[in-house]
């Protein structure tokens, strides 16, 4: 019976068809099973993206944008916060306001310290009922107050208030003195200028000390300057007048309680800020017992230390840097979104590419890791520039505006973690469909 020569029918080669030639020839090449290490995945990955700088570029904004927006606003928050506390500890932690009610006039708040139910004397019975008091400074206090000197006017906040006032504030003068015990009994027409008051009266040549100034139409003497403080928050430090209580109650306000000179509230300073919250009790108690306050009738006064303002400020920095955070993740979605895209249609005009290299031997593993690679590359180069970006930006801003520059490690790790995580994620889905791709229907392709 004659054999069959049809190319179907025939039987298999077998290495000893082939006495003269190499084995390799009938195995797989060693060449196909090679692995493609990371480092060559890696350099292809930005090979590619550097044939397509200004497409790379324009995929990196939104990672860019939303990076540098997380890093700005964590050191500026970190930043106006470590400068706001450190502005508070100079006044002192240990120190308690004591403020009066607020008036109301039509139904509406005028504000706390606006109407008369604290008095001098209320100041002076917290001095020496309550323990936990090392030091107490009254005080009235005036906004908008026109003080005149020669052809120079002004508008300034006028404060009327005791001796103690520069210890429990921690400010002393500059130049000069505080007024004395004889300028308080007298009601002793002194004033004691802020620094900003100074340089707006006089000029640097100038000493201010024995000078007369006209505040509300009254003529007053200056007896000193107070050193700087700068500002905290809206209120400028140095941008005041000091007059002895009396006369500002007499002369400026002209409003006393029936029961005493009106006060706007007292600082209360304590021996240690652990004792606050026993002063906050004991003041309490006693103005409760001096204003014949029984529960539930409402307070007349209102007791804020300044360890709660930190406490208070520091949450409004925080949920305002959550906020601002939240919306830079907004930025760090887009960019993703951005990414996704870019790679996807990278697939579709990569087709050939992607067909020809699994005709030679790529593996479908190899070209998941180069689309992944690519995506990832692009996410991180973004974060890296982001992360720059965003540190110049909370310097610029430290620098204009005078507070501390502050980026912290873990803003940066995390800013560096997430444009690797927006990598992976956003390359996933196009990394996957191209090493899915049938090589035969992909050299076909368009």
């Amino acid at each position: 019976m004659r054999k069959s020569t049809h190319p179907t029918l025939r039987a298999p080669l077998q290495e000893g068809d082939f006495p003269n030639k190499s084995k390799s020839l009938l195995r797989p090449s060693r060449r196909t099973k090679r692995k493609i290490s990371l480092l060559e995945i890696f350099l292809m990955a930005v090979e590619t993206l550097w044939s397509n700088k200004v497409r790379s570029g324009l995929t990196m904004l939104g990672i860019i944008i939303g990076i540098s927006s997380v890093i700005a606003i964590t050191s500026i928050g970190q930043g106006v916060q470590k400068s706001t506390e450190l502005q508070i500890e100079a006044l002192g932690t240990n120190v308690m306001l004591v403020s009066a009610a607020a008036a109301r006039t039509g139904g509406i708040s005028q504000g706390a310290g606006s109407s008369s139910t604290l008095t001098w004397e209320d100041a002076q019975a917290i001095a020496k009922q309550v323990p936990a008091a090392s030091a107490v400074s009254a005080f009235l206090q005036r906004g908008n107050i026109q003080v005149v000197r020669g052809d120079v006017n002004i508008a300034t906040t006028a404060i009327g208030t005791d001796l103690n006032y520069p210890a429990v504030k921690n400010i002393q003068p500059e130049t000069g003195v505080f007024f004395r015990q004889a300028d308080l009994d007298t009601a002793k027409p002194v004033v004691v200028l802020g620094s900003k008051v100074r340089n707006d009266l006089f000029t640097a040549s100038e000493n201010p000390i024995g000078a007369d100034i006209r505040i509300r139409g009254n003529r007053y003497t200056v007896v000193g300057v107070m050193e700087s403080k700068g500002s905290v928050g809206p209120q400028d430090l140095d941008d005041v007048v000091y007059l002895p209580l009396t006369n500002m109650s007499a002369q400026i306000v002209g409003n006393n309680a029936l029961t005493g000179v009106a006060i706007n509230g007292f600082w209360l300073e304590s021996s240690d800020a652990d004792e606050l919250e026993a002063a906050q009790f004991q003041v309490t108690n006693v103005l409760r017992l001096r204003h014949h306050i029984v529960p539930p009738k409402l307070d007349d006064f209102r007791v804020t230390n300044q360890v709660d303002i930190i406490k208070t400020f520091t949450n409004i920095v925080g949920s305002f840097s959550l906020m601002v955070t939240a919306i830079a993740g907004i930025s760090l979605i887009v960019g993703g979104i951005g990414i996704a895209n870019i790679m996807l249609v990278s697939v579709m005009e990569r087709t050939r590419e992607i067909g020809l290299r699994k005709a030679v031997g790529a593996t479908s593993g190899a070209i998941l890791s180069q689309f992944l690679m690519e995506s990832i590359v692009i996410s991180s180069i973004g974060g890296a520039i982001g992360i720059g970006f965003g540190i110049a930006v909370a310097f610029i801003a430290a620098t204009v505006f005078k507070f501390p520059f502050i980026v912290s490690l873990w803003s940066v790790a995390i800013g560096f973690i997430i444009s690797l995580i927006v990598g992976v994620l956003a390359g996933g889905i196009p990394a996957r469909n191209a090493a899915k791709l049938d090589p035969i229907l992909a050299l076909h392709g368009d």
